[in-house]
């Protein structure tokens, strides 16, 4: 069948399918926030973990591979199988509540890797934790961008992944924060020994998953999919589930060469704004350590504290103060990035998604750039409404950039699929979707291989400069969105442009 009959056929299914009412789509997408709030959990301390468990300034960035490794492994597989799967749960939330179960357990598990590792090291356990939880992240996270696309019509769309954006990143504000106020309002102690995790982070990671799977079940439970062959959905392809391992790889890898054009310049985009996000999660916690706690970089070598023998107290209490001020951090760029959802629609519909798109990368770039000027180790009491603490007022200053990396990231969670949503056939969107994730996990991937050697042998371990090097990556991230054509937009304009001349 040709792309245009594809087309054809995508907008009158489309048309089938009931609008729904705001709380409808907010059933569809409440799961997520479970979800984020535990990968923020692992987003904010997962260098502090295996860095107190062992691992230097260079092997970080290795570790962090296993995230996108797993995306890349889990996310086609997923949804290619939920394009196939329909039984009493539906079709993607079998693979949503099976990836929230999952992902509660690593998250049990890793924070007590010092604990639980009696016949391998502590860090190589901390380390599988950490894959099984992005295994499990990913089991989630694609089924429920499908859903939404199954669930939504045409002309809520944009709507429906701004919903899903705003959620995502309540979720992360509350994940983000939460071993800061368990340290500055409960009273747990942030610092660590030696091979040993701080009990703030341990308890967020217990908290964390409980909050995940009661989210995720809340969508599972609430939502009521539609069965194939109806409101829009096609009909089960009997035919593909008998086929074999070797054949379904083929039509697989067949897929891969006929994407639609759109999902391929989309690539180019998601290539340069995840290689950029992918060395925030990663370095930022060591970069605001070095650049406004001034603790030199031989104090995030393992060789160098070994031979030390003992951490001084102000170091690892600094080092526990910067390490919860990127929770801060992080969660004001997700309450950013959250108000600026709640606008995204409607500015997408003003002005087109494909600017909104451009000029919110372009914020998160110059707030990337903007942190290498911000520089003062003089200490300032800051009230956080929930306790005050003693920052250095560089620490205080970082909220501005957290503006722009905010827009940037809510922007990251939503153009795309919102774009790349229309030009996807209806039958294959799950496995489209899963397809998709690559060009998520190929950046990270490769900003996990080079990162570590870049900040060691060009950057002589200040951190800093690789925060630089993200900022200029999300800008050419900006200016590859001039490339890509959405067709359903360009399509909604034409006729605009039609009904103004008549």
């Amino acid at each position: 069948m040709s792309s245009t009959s594809d087309n054809s056929n995508q907008a009158t299914q489309n048309q089938q399918k009931p609008r729904l009412s705001f709380w409808q789509i907010w059933n569809v997408s409440f799961g997520f926030l479970g979800v984020q709030f535990g990968f923020a959990l692992q987003n904010a301390n997962a260098s502090r973990i295996l860095s107190d468990l062992g691992a230097d300034l260079h092997s970080l960035s290795l570790f962090w591979l296993v995230a996108p490794v797993m995306g890349l492994i889990i996310q086609p597989i997923v949804g290619s199988a939920s394009d196939k799967t329909w039984n009493r749960l539906g079709r993607r939330n079998p693979y949503i509540l099976a990836g929230g179960i999952a992902a509660a357990i690593g998250m049990l598990l890793m924070p007590n890797s010092a604990t639980l590792a009696s016949f391998i090291t502590p860090l190589f356990f901390g380390a599988m934790m950490l894959a099984l939880m992005d295994a499990s992240f990913n089991l989630a996270f694609q089924p429920f961008r499908a859903l939404v696309s199954d669930m939504v019509p045409s002309e809520q769309r944009n709507v429906g992944y701004s919903i899903q954006s705003f959620l995502i990143n309540i979720g992360a504000v509350f994940g983000s924060i939460l071993p800061f106020v368990l340290t500055n309002v409960i009273g747990l102690e942030n610092t660590a020994a030696t091979g040993k995790v701080a009990p703030s982070v341990i308890w967020a990671f217990y908290i964390g998953a409980t909050v995940m799977l009661g989210s995720v079940l809340w969508t599972v439970l609430r939502t009521k999919e539609y069965q194939p062959g109806t409101n829009g959905l096609a009909e089960l392809d009997q035919q593909d589930s008998e086929q074999s391992i070797g054949e379904k790889l083929s039509h697989f890898f067949s897929l891969m060469k006929t994407m639609p054009t759109t999902m391929k310049q989309l690539a180019v985009v998601q290539f340069f704004s995840w290689f950029a996000l992918f060395i925030m999660w990663v370095y930022t916690m060591p970069a605001i350590a070095q650049h406004i706690w001034d603790i030199e970089a031989k104090w995030f070598d393992p060789s160098y504290l070994t031979s030390v023998g003992t951490v001084p107290e102000h170091i690892a209490s600094a080092k526990g103060s910067a390490g919860d001020w990127v929770g801060i951090i992080f969660a004001a760029y997700s309450l950013f990035a959250a108000i600026a959802s709640l606008f995204m629609a409607k500015v997408a519909n003003t002005i087109g998604r494909k600017l909104t798109y451009s000029l919110s990368l372009l914020a998160g770039g110059i707030g990337y750039i903007s942190i290498m000027v911000i520089q003062s180790s003089e200490p300032t009491l800051v009230n956080l409404a929930i306790t005050e603490i003693t920052v250095p007022q560089g620490a205080v200053s970082l909220f501005l950039p957290m503006i722009g990396v905010g827009i940037a990231w809510a922007a990251i969670l939503a153009m795309p699929y919102a774009i790349l949503a229309g030009s996807l056939p209806v039958k294959q969107t799950g496995v489209y979707m899963g397809i998709f994730n690559f060009t998520i996990a190929a950046p990270q991937i490769i900003s996990g291989i080079f990162a570590g050697w870049i900040l060691t042998a060009v950057f002589d371990n200040q951190a800093i400069y690789i925060i630089m090097l993200a900022g200029i990556s999300m800008i050419l991230a900006s200016v590859s969105v001039y490339f890509v054509k959405d067709g359903v937009e360009q399509e909604s304009l034409s006729k605009q442009v039609e009904l103004n001349q008549n």
